[in-house]
């Protein structure tokens, strides 16, 4: 029996994987222009940090995390998200003490949920993600926003909807916390067990509850942004005007919760109404966490960030009919006709190469007819033609695939004239 890949994982194979190498390189050339630097963190993390960094409370913790022992008896978890492991270097490397603040980092790399594989949702997926660390500024919160927004409509997307919420600082949490157990509190018994076990520990996650969404409470239930204290308001105000100031139009929407517990202050989340991408319309979402850094043992530092799938970016595209500007073909297909045109071949293909262009020639011992096949398939610009009988003259035959033309170069010029002929 033929072994299979693992159910809620792919294989990126060629003719696809081009598309998430522009994607990547359209990410990093962004996160350059803002000045965020790439970190690489490890693929699996001591477990704690994301008890302690994402929350205990959460979904991802309780339910979803690939967690196990490794031989030396540590408990190891294969990262299910880039802040907590972000922060942690952070801390770990006292990147606080840098001269240059905030510290502005970015990421990519592969992420690991045990959850249940729908469209656009694997157990293994891409996550792109910048974090800022050391500003409590909010035209920082305004900067990841656009960073976002502009990751999306830098590749065509148009139907795109931002929305922004406010949940407080410590003090105004609080206050909301308590409206909420008291709001929730007479009839927590109609909602799912996960609801009731929320309401003692996070019920604000009460709101974010997608079996019982529906519920009549969810709509009456109090707004944070009743429960604000002046500071958090004037937080809060102050990150809408300077959306605006940039342009970004945004939906103030006070019930959105982001599923994690290190969130507060500004909290958004970045939605796809194109026909037909789906039911879950969130493509990517972040916010501040300004307590974490120091949960995880480093001093106070104010942060934000967000993350997007990659998996959902494509699927974003696809539901907007966008192509991407994808470069395929190579430049130069080498024909051989004879035993010896075949050996000087291979001295010309490796030489071509090392002066920097994208060349194939044919390893299967096919007739002419069929090479020639081979280099429209590969959507070759020029076929370089080497025969016995152009051996002897010292000559190659250059044909230009798109043009129609042909031309007899000399061998020792061959590179200089292809090159020349690219541009």
């Amino acid at each position: 029996m033929a072994i299979q890949i693992p159910r809620g994982t792919q294989d990126i194979l060629p003719g696809v994987v081009e598309k998430w190498q522009f994607i990547e390189e359209q990410a990093r050339d962004l996160c350059k222009r803002f000045n965020y630097k790439e970190i690489r963190t490890p693929i699996f993390e001591h477990t704690d940090l994301f008890q302690r960094g994402v929350g205990d409370t959460t979904d991802i913790v309780q339910k979803e995390m690939y967690t196990f022992e490794d031989r030396g008896g540590r408990s190891i978890t294969l990262r299910p998200e880039g802040t907590a492991s972000t922060v942690r270097s952070f801390v770990e490397n006292k990147m606080f003490g840098w001269a240059d603040q905030p510290v502005k980092l970015y990421y990519i790399g592969p992420m690991f949920r045990y959850e249940r594989p729908q469209s656009g949702r694997y157990r293994q997926f891409v996550q792109f993600g910048i974090e800022a660390l050391g500003s409590a500024d909010p035209a920082i919160d305004a900067e990841v926003i656009s960073l976002a927004m502009q990751m999306y409509q830098g590749l065509g997307l148009t139907r795109l909807k931002l929305i922004i919420n406010s949940l407080g600082d410590q003090e105004s949490r609080i206050a909301h916390k308590n409206a909420l157990v008291s709001h929730f509190t007479p009839h927590i018994s109609e909602f799912c067990s996960d609801c009731q076990n929320r309401l003692g520990t996070n019920p604000l996650r009460i709101l974010d509850c997608k079996k019982d969404r529906e519920h009549p409470l969810m709509d009456t239930a109090p707004s944070i942004l009743d429960y604000l204290n002046d500071e958090s308001r004037v937080y809060f105000e102050k990150v809408q005007d300077y959306l605006n100031t940039m342009g970004i139009p945004f939906v103030v929407d006070p019930g959105l919760v982001r599923g994690l517990d290190y969130y507060n202050h500004t909290a958004f989340e970045i939605m796809s109404d194109a026909e037909g991408f789906g039911a879950i319309t969130t493509l990517s979402g972040g916010g501040r966490y300004n307590g974490l850094a120091k949960d995880l043992g480093g001093p106070e530092t104010p942060g934000i960030g967000f993350a997007l799938s990659i998996e959902r970016l494509l699927l974003a595209l696809q539901a907007e009919n966008i192509d991407l500007p994808i470069e395929t073909g190579i430049q130069c297909y080498v024909v051989t006709l004879g035993e010896m045109a075949k050996k000087k071949s291979i001295h010309l293909v490796n030489e071509l190469r090392k002066a920097g262009l994208s060349v194939e020639t044919d390893y299967l011992d096919r007739k002419i007819k069929a090479q020639f096949k081979s280099a429209d398939r590969l959507n070759a610009k020029f076929v370089i033609i080497i025969g016995d009988e152009e051996l002897e003259r010292n000559v190659v035959s250059i044909k230009d695939l798109q043009a129609g033309t042909q031309e007899e170069v000399v061998i020792e010029t061959l590179v200089d004239v292809v090159k020349g002929k690219l541009g």
